[in-house]
């Protein structure tokens, strides 16, 4: 791991409250009699419920939606058994995908134990407190007999990820690369590098959908698993042993149309490809280094499907795939057990997705580009927001089909626009900015560039790919600083740097900027000053000339000063008359964007027009459809007032207008995130759900809205984000973290990549 991210992450889970974890309560408690509700005498009640019909503890209790994720340490990421202490974070991490993704709430339980009857008789011991279990990091063979004993003993499902959610996602990318090439699953020979709990489980479930165990030869460190070998072996492996003289991987290669790689680095050599049928599938999956370079598999077989664990390369096999949307469904029916049909339904699922025409959310999530079923994409990107709604209902469904839930679902065309609050309310909106962001990452110059955050951003924006910074800065003022921060990005090799005090294109400079600012009072010695020493200006003026892609500014000076720089040097986008500053917020409830919290004082109805198509096209970048709601203090025409009236007539003007978007108003705040309040005022209203985009009457209210929000909420910052420039320009504020800086730059290098298209 790199000396920066390694430092990064230790700072990250370091940060007060320590770890990624807190228990939230759910209920108020805010009042005595909330206090006799949810404690004593009122929680009696729910007890005696519960003891009347234990299945009242999902609905009295949390239970119904809280997985315990256990380990023993003993199989840690690559780390090996570094114990149960050791492997906490990445307990907690797995907790905080299962929330995010899915809503589910989670305990992390380590247990000091490495004896299997013992381990197990510790989890059993818990199944009262758990909706399922979901086993993590436990070395094989142990964790066969583990899952098998603690399956036979609860009544919950037991899940050991890192067997069966590798499985599924292998095997829907299987299915989908022999229906590519049109190949019978039944007739085609696989060879396994590995023989952990991941590749057996993997080969089990391929068994289970049509692949002959006669074909399937497995490899490990030892060699070739044939019949009468006595070496590292347990009767999970000595199901797959082959009667052959043959011993290693490079004998066993030829023919095969599949390789699954769960095993290490450059493992897999160029010669062996060669020697495979033709159209061969290479899951290459080991971490993080896979058993062969894809470029070099590329070379060696061009015909080939490639797959690896990164996300780097196309064919990402990722269990955040599956696992949230597998237990989601799970829960949501009370199931008693994941059977092989709720897995099996979990694969088609996936495969059936990648196959399907994807949504314009989806297409905009990732840059526009429709990804079609191919070589290239043989299972759906890890952050489909998709994924929920087909993998959840299709687990549910077989779960009741097969007899093991405890709670059917009736309406299931309810059940699916449930699952669809949980689609960007998983913090991770940014991830797709991010991810096209690097498929080509543009120029971004920072006016601050001296400045610390700029600075830990461009580290960042190196690292990540998303974008090539240019700063404007000092050279010794940034050495000095880079140092001290332990940076260790450098000038002309990782970032561009301009010197404000000397500089070859300072006369272009000088003359570009005083051609836009001569009819505002700016006189030739005045233009030069301001290029010698305003940074903002500088920025302007090279984003002008298209020395730069995209330029950030405001974490110095006032916000004001700042965007009357970029109006005059910029300018507007054509047909604009006002641009605007939309900022988003991540909330626990949800992702929510609200204008215009920086620019218009008093916009007109007209003005609040244009600023709502603007902002909803830029909710597209983030795969996000739009449902905007025109707030005021006036709901559904209770008052008359100036601002209300406004409203009224931006709303008018908009349902004229022919949008691909749901817009309502004018209504309070509660009404437009909470849809059971807005059927009780406006039941004609056209909005379902909740609304993510705040239009506010005027800069006050918006501005006040969000910052008490972001404070009171704890929420992450996105933005602002500068709407109506006619290049891509973001003025962000003093306050700005350099978590801020990365996200509006991944937000700027996607406009720059849009803008280069149109």
């Amino acid at each position: 791991m790199a000396d920066t991210l390694k430092e990064a992450a230790l700072a990250y889970h370091r940060r007060a409250p320590a770890g990624k974890l807190a228990i939230q309560a759910t209920k108020p408690l805010s009042t005595q009699r909330d206090l006799a509700l949810a404690y004593s005498p009122g929680v009696a009640a729910a007890c005696e419920a519960i003891v009347d019909d234990p299945g009242e503890a999902a609905l009295v209790t949390a239970r119904g939606n809280l997985v315990g994720v256990i380990s023993n340490g003993t199989a840690v990421l690559g780390l090996g058994a570094i114990g149960p202490l050791a492997a906490k974070p990445v307990m907690e991490g797995k907790a905080v995908l299962f929330k995010k993704f899915a809503g589910i709430d989670v305990f992390d339980i380590e247990v000091d134990e490495t004896d299997p009857e013992r381990f197990c008789n510790v989890v059993a011991a818990l199944e009262p407190t758990f909706g399922g279990i979901n086993l993590e990091d436990i070395k094989a063979p142990e964790c066969f007999v583990i899952e098998r004993e603690l399956r036979s003993r609860m009544n919950i499902p037991v899940f050991h990820d890192d067997q069966h959610g590798t499985a599924i996602i292998v095997s829907a990318a299987v299915l989908n690369a022999l229906r590519l090439v049109g190949k019978d699953p039944g007739a085609v020979k696989l060879v396994a590098s590995g023989a952990g709990a991941a590749s057996i489980a993997c080969l089990n479930l391929l068994c289970g959908l049509g692949l002959k165990r006669e074909n399937i030869w497995v490899t490990d460190i030892v060699g070739v698993v044939f019949e009468g070998r006595q070496e590292v072996m347990d009767e999970w492996k000595a199901a797959y042993a082959q009667p052959t003289p043959l011993r290693t991987l490079a004998e066993v290669m030829p023919g095969a149309d599949i390789f699954l790689g769960l095993s290490a680095a450059n493992v897999l050599k160029p010669e062996m490809l060669a020697q495979m049928a033709p159209d061969p599938l290479i899951l290459a999956l080991a971490n993080p280094n896979p058993e062969i370079d894809p470029a070099l598999a590329r070379e060696a077989r061009p015909d080939a499907i490639i797959a690896t664990g990164r996300s780097d390369y196309p064919n990402q096999v990722n269990n955040v795939l599956c696992f949230p949307f597998i237990f989601r469904g799970a829960l949501d029916v009370g199931a008693s057990e994941i059977n092989e049909a709720m897995k099996r339904a979990a694969v088609e699922a996936i495969a059936n997705l990648a196959m399907q025409e994807q949504s314009e959310d989806v297409q905009a999530a990732y840059g526009g580009e429709a990804y079609s079923f191919g070589r290239s994409y043989i299972i759906p990107k890890p952050f489909d927001p998709r994924l929920i709604l087909e993998i959840a209902p299709a687990v549910a469904k077989a779960a009741c089909e097969t007899g093991v839930a405890a709670r059917p679902i009736a309406d299931w065309r309810a059940y699916k626009e449930r699952l669809g609050t949980f689609v960007f309310r998983s913090g991770l909106v940014m991830k797709p900015v991010f991810e096209r962001a690097r498929e080509d990452p543009k120029r971004v110059i920072y006016a601050d560039g001296e400045d610390e955050r700029v600075l830990r951003t461009a580290q960042a924006a190196v690292e990540e790919g998303v974008a090539r910074p240019i700063l404007i800065g000092r050279p010794a003022v940034i050495e000095t600083r880079l140092k001290r921060l332990g940076l260790r990005i450098r000038p002309g090799v990782d970032f561009e740097l301009i010197n404000p005090q000397k500089d070859d294109r300072y006369r272009d400079y000088v003359e570009t900027f005083h051609t836009a600012m001569a009819r505002r009072g700016v006189t030739p010695d005045a233009a030069r000053t301001a290029i010698r020493s305003n940074t903002t200006a500088i920025a302007t003026v090279a984003l002008k000339r298209g020395d730069a892609d995209a330029m950030i500014c405001g974490l110095d000076g006032a916000y004001a000063a700042n965007l009357a720089l970029i109006e005059a040097v910029i300018g507007k986008a054509q047909g604009v008359r006002s641009m605007a500053a939309m900022s988003g917020l991540l909330l626990p409830s949800g992702a929510y964007f609200i204008c215009d919290t920086y620019v218009q004082q008093d916009p007109t109805a007209d003005d609040i027009v244009r600023m709502t198509v603007l902002a909803a096209g830029e909710l597209g970048r983030f795969g996000i459809s739009p449902k905007v709601a025109l707030i005021s203090h006036s709901n559904f025409g209770g008052r008359d007032s100036p601002s209300a009236v406004k409203m009224r007539e931006a709303l008018a003007k908009l349902h004229d207008m022919e949008l691909d978007f749901e817009v309502e108003g004018e209504m309070h705040a509660d009404a437009a995130i909470d849809e059971e309040v807005r059927k009780r005022i406006f039941p004609g209203a056209k909005l379902t759900g909740a609304a993510n985009l705040l239009i506010m009457p005027n800069l006050d209210a918006a501005n006040i809205a969000f910052n008490f929000a972001k404070g009171a909420a704890d929420g992450l910052h996105i933005g602002p984000i500068l709407l109506g420039c006619a290049e891509p320009a973001h003025v962000l504020t003093p306050a700005a973290t350099a978590r801020t800086v990365l996200n509006v730059t991944a937000i700027a290098s996607v406009e720059a990549q849009d803008r280069a298209r149109a």
